[in-house]
């Protein structure tokens, strides 16, 4: 169904005359407004969204407001901009749950866990947190938190975020560390911004991003983004293992030609078929 197909049934049915049969217009207007936004024009102002959407500018403000107060819209500070959030993500995570993303990501996540790599995960990110989509380990882990799909986690403090984080505008990478309280989780985790800051050129230069124990005691982690062909995160694949059985040292070694290699396989196959694509952070 085109766009001006959409919009004449819309307005016949608010005209009276009939429309789709058990149509809720109200839920289809909510969806034409969060549709206006695009990769290409990821943010908007009201009245750009009310022409794109085909309603009015007291609709799209009503619309708008609502969608903000549930969480699916962010204003941009300081503008009369309007973007959507990744709570979108909720929305549909069962059908990412079954998408592409999964279907490729899985087999190479096997391939990384062991003895040493007890966890592989891919995770995306989601305003100031990472979003875990898929995940595999090797039987019972020993890694003392309860993380799974669906889960999340800050990223200023955990080797996948910086891994997603690294890749994006530096005004981006502001924007999302400062966009939630940063606190020490441990007493390795990095909360100054300009630490921060320059952990996360330090993790581009390198092409991976690790973690001593940052977001949980006694867990290393070592993570690498999954690039689109523009060179922008779309998901980060990591690998953890308790401190318990390893040294930094010993787990780096083990860690990061596996991880960098994944990353690079899975990069590979985005751009290629583009078949799992995910919204990054605009």
């Amino acid at each position: 169904m085109t766009d001006t197909t959409h919009a004449k049934r819309l307005a016949a049915a608010d005209d009276g005359r009939p429309a789709a049969k058990n149509t809720v217009l109200s839920l289809a207007k909510a969806f034409r407004i969060l549709e206006a936004f695009t990769a290409a024009q990821p943010e908007l102002t009201m009245a750009e969204v009310a022409r794109k959407a085909d309603v009015d500018n007291a609709t799209a403000f009503r619309f708008l407001n609502t969608l903000v107060n549930l969480g699916y819209v962010k204003k941009v500070p300081d503008t009369r901009l309007f973007r959507l959030s990744f709570k979108v993500l909720d929305l549909g995570f069962n059908a990412i749950a079954h998408s592409d993303l999964r279907t490729h990501a899985r087999p190479v996540l096997r391939g990384l866990v062991g003895e040493v790599r007890e966890v592989a995960s891919i995770g995306v990110l989601e305003d100031s947190q990472v979003l875990y989509a898929e995940r595999v380990q090797a039987g019972l882990t020993r890694l003392g938190v309860d993380i799974r799909i669906g889960s999340r986690i800050p990223v200023y403090s955990s080797a996948i975020g910086h891994a997603l984080l690294a890749w994006c505008p530096r005004d981006l990478q502001v924007r999302v560390l400062e966009s939630s309280p940063r606190r020490k989780l441990t007493p390795t985790t990095l909360v100054d911004l300009n630490e921060l800051l320059q952990r996360l050129d330090e993790v581009k230069d390198r092409g991976y991003a690790v973690s001593d124990q940052e977001n949980v005691s006694g867990l290393y982690v070592v993570a690498a983004p999954i690039l689109d062909v523009d060179g922008m995160p779309v998901a980060a694949v990591s690998v953890a293992a308790p401190a318990l059985n390893t040294t930094l040292a010993q787990f780096k070694e083990d860690a990061i030609g596996p991880v960098v290699e994944a990353s690079v396989e899975l990069s590979k196959a985005l751009r290629s078929n583009g078949s799992f694509t995910l919204p990054h952070a605009t």
